[in-house]
């Protein structure tokens, strides 16, 4: 819905353009506030878009000091019953910048309330709405936007506080030297900001070096330009120029500044020696040393290229001297870059030549190149020998012989002196010098495997002296070659194979050698026909071969005789015995065991075959040893108890001093010993000659232990000495034989046990103690015969025959 109000009154510039010169009575009309219909069909000022109406911008100077100013009346042309109440918002109203407009809500008048900035704020857009007192919109809200029109209140100001800038000295009128700049706040749209450069003074540094106007400025574009020629940089060095802006095309405010212009060197003079003419004097046979300097002038600016000088030597071919610059001083420096020799040559003349760093301008006088000459006059001093080389190659043969000449006129003296040699250094005493001759000898023969040789090179040092004692030392060096000294070494030298041939991989033998290539690898492997037949070697690679035999061969052991050779020139050989083992193999080539062999062998009886006998003979044992213990007990029973085992009466009982014991004898070929057993407790383990302790046969922690009695309780008494002489020992042995029953701290019966040795002075004594106190002689130890095989060994120690 079009927007049906708005009286809107132009103050000031902006009454409205309803005026006519031929109607006096709206001259009067031009000072009051003006009714607009922008609803109505007619009306100036106002365009109608679609149904709303825009009204154009309102114009209001920046800085009025009117303030309060009335800048626009709005008002509805509707009728209403009621009051109407106008309303204004946007920036500058109720946001920020708040307080500059306001309202008046019964007249519709708009006002200013303080002075305006353009360079703040250029415009502000307000929405107007007409209400009714109980807030209800009567029209729609219309847009207000105000114009700040532009004071010239802002001076023009340089964008720097010093503009710096650089010419070439003899730069032409017209060339362009740096551009100024500034700006200005007021409106660019109009002639406050317009803006105009100028020159207003110009100083010369130094002062007054110049006095005429040299440089020009554009008033548009700020760009500086020279105006006359005569920029000379040896005559002045710069310029101070005063610069002014002004806004307004040049008539309105101004702003001044300061430029600074350089004015560069460019290279318009060349270096000149001064002098032309220079005597030097340089030692003999030193070397990159300084002999003299040498001086230039140069006009141009110091530090630069443009004074910076570059020196050479024209005659000096051979290069023995050389010549820099001090980049300090722009001196030349003259060093003496090779050793001179006073006897070849006493005196040198040198042509200098000198220009600078940077190339001449093409505005420089056109002068010759300056030269300069100078005479090195050389001194001569004593001068030590010289060695024809240094360091000194010898290749000689590790093997030489004593005596044998390495080397020979190895050094010389330029003055002719007396020299004498020698060695000043020799780690392994390998060599020898004439003190007059110099020359080197070999003292011994060398070692390559010397920790002093590295990588076949032998390192030592000689010393020549001269007749005024100076010296000079230089090193030796020796490249050893490597001789064939050592035949090779084979291994291992013994090993097993397996008889089969198909089954038999052969032993695998190598060979070493201290010798270095070329004289040890790759190794030759042979065998030597007459002494071994039935072998053959297999050549692998270089350092390995396996050793084979041709048929099969019976178990056992075999010597077979290999000859290995090594690449040396010439070759060295060496001739081993090897000893190899023939065997019966398993499935995976390993050789068997005795009986393993036998049980895996095709030939012979079966396992099952094996098992049978061998479980025939042990049960045939069994009933020979029973039936002779029950015959040695029966016997026993006829002996009379007063007649006893043992005959002979001795002040010392030796029947106490038999203890029982847990270790059996000799082993199965003892039968003797084994036939002892039967008469101990069937359960309990045959008796040896030794004591049995406790707890000391095994280490502790060990010794399996019985569970059929507690831990750790005390040991019973054993039968020591018995009150009455018994005339029986079964009655004493099987005393003791309870006792060890009983004793819950001795091993279980079927426990092989280790005793330990009794050491000497035991109270026992020992078996030819068991005696009466008479004389063997006087002893009849036939009875012994009568025991059975158990004591047979004993009768016949005690057989007089």
């Amino acid at each position: 819905m079009a927007m049906q109000m708005l009286m809107v009154c132009l103050l000031g510039a902006l009454l409205c353009q309803m005026w006519s010169s031929a109607e006096p009575h709206h001259k009067e009309e031009e000072l009051r506030p003006h009714t607009v219909y922008p609803w109505r069909n007619q009306g100036k000022g106002m365009v109608r878009v679609k149904r709303d109406w825009i009204i154009p911008p309102i114009r209001v100077l920046e800085n009025s000091k009117q303030v309060p100013e009335d800048l626009v009346q709005i008002k509805s042309d509707k009728i209403f019953t009621g009051e109407v109440i106008y309303k204004l918002e946007g920036p500058g109203v109720d946001q920020e910048p708040k307080n500059l407009f306001e309202i008046d809500d019964k007249t519709g008048v708009i006002r200013s309330k303080r002075p305006l900035d353009r360079e703040k704020y250029n415009s502000f857009t307000l929405k107007a709405f007409a209400l009714s007192p109980s807030g209800e919109r009567l029209e729609n809200p219309t847009t207000i936007e105000i114009v700040v029109l532009d004071q010239n209140d802002n001076r023009p100001a340089f964008i720097r506080s010093q503009f710096v800038g650089t010419v070439s000295e003899f730069s032409v009128p017209g060339t362009s030297v740096m551009s100024v700049s500034a700006t200005d706040a007021d409106d660019p749209m109009t002639e406050n900001a317009y803006l105009s450069y100028s020159i207003i003074g110009q100083e010369s540094i130094p002062a007054n070096a110049v006095t005429k106007t040299m440089f020009g400025i554009n008033n548009q574009t700020g760009a500086i330009y020279t105006r006359d020629v005569g920029l000379d940089r040896e005559v002045v060095k710069g310029f101070r120029l005063k610069l002014q802006v002004a806004d307004m095309g040049g008539m309105g405010l101004t702003t001044e500044g300061v430029a600074i212009i350089h004015v560069s060197d460019i290279n318009n003079h060349a270096p000149q020696f001064d002098p032309a003419l220079y005597r030097m004097t340089a030692v003999e046979n030193r070397q990159d040393y300084e002999i003299g300097r040498v001086n230039v002038t140069d006009r141009d600016e110091p530090g630069t290229g443009n004074w910076e000088a570059k020196y050479f030597i024209s005659n000096d071919p051979n290069g023995n001297f050389a010549i820099t610059t001090d980049r300090a001083t722009n001196q030349g420096i003259l060093k003496v870059q090779q050793p001179l020799d006073y006897e070849a040559q006493s005196e040198y003349v040198l042509t200098l030549t000198v220009e600078n760093a940077n190339a001449l301008s093409n505005k420089a006088p056109n002068l010759p190149v300056s030269t300069a000459r100078v005479l090195v006059t050389v001194v001569n001093e004593n001068e030590a020998p010289h060695f024809r080389e240094d360091p000194i190659n010898v290749v000689v043969l590790e093997s030489v012989s004593p005596g044998t000449l390495l080397k020979s006129n190895i050094a010389f003296d330029p003055d002719n002196s007396v020299l004498r040699y020698e060695i000043s250094r020799d780690p392994e005493r390998w060599l020898d010098i004439n003190r007059d001759t110099g020359d080197i000898l070999a003292k011994r023969t060398f070692n390559m495997r010397s920790p002093h040789v590295k990588n076949n090179i032998y390192t030592a040092a000689v010393k020549v002296t001269d007749a005024d004692g100076v010296s000079t030392t230089a090193t030796v060096v020796i490249t050893l070659k490597e001789t064939n000294d050592f035949p090779p070494v084979l291994f291992p030298l013994s090993g097993s194979v397996c008889s089969s041939v198909r089954q038999s991989s052969g032993l695998v033998v190598s060979a070493v050698d201290e010798d270095l290539p070329p004289h040890a690898a790759p190794f030759i492997f042979e065998m030597v026909d007459y002494l071994s037949l039935n072998w053959t070697i297999i050549q692998v690679n270089d350092t390995h071969a396996v050793l084979q035999p041709v048929m099969q061969l019976e178990a056992g052991e075999y010597v077979v005789t290999v000859m290995v050779s090594d690449s040396g020139s010439p070759a060295l050989s060496s001739f081993y015995q090897v000893n190899v083992t023939v065997c019966l193999c398993d499935a995976f080539g390993d050789c068997k065991s005795e009986v393993g062999a036998i049980l895996g062998s095709s030939v012979g009886l079966s396992f099952i075959a094996l098992v049978i006998i061998m479980a025939s003979i042990a049960l045939l044992l069994l009933l020979l040893v029973l039936a002779a213990a029950i015959t040695t007990c029966g016997r026993r029973h006829h002996i009379k108890k007063g007649t006893g085992l043992l005959v002979g009466e001795s002040e010392d009982d030796i029947r106490d001093n038999v203890l029982n014991y847990d270790e059996q004898g000799g082993g199965e070929e003892d039968e003797n010993a084994f036939n002892i057993d039967m008469l101990w407790n069937p359960h309990d383990v045959p008796p040896t000659l030794g004591s049995y302790h406790p707890g000391s046969g095994v280490p502790r922690g060990k010794q399996p232990l019985r569970k059929d009695t507690p831990h750790n309780l005390p040991s019973p008494i054993y039968p020591r000495r018995p009150s009455a002489d018994p005339t029986d020992i079964e009655d004493y042995i099987n005393d003791g034989l309870e006792a060890a029953d009983n004793d819950p701290n001795v091993p279980p019966y079927d426990t092989a046990l280790i005793y330990d040795y009794e050491g000497d002075g035991s109270l026992a004594g020992s078996l030819s103690s068991i005696t009466s106190g008479s004389s063997d002689g006087d002893q009849d130890y036939d009875y012994l015969n009568d025991w059975g095989p158990r004591f047979q060994k004993l009768a016949n120690m005690y057989d007089p025959r």
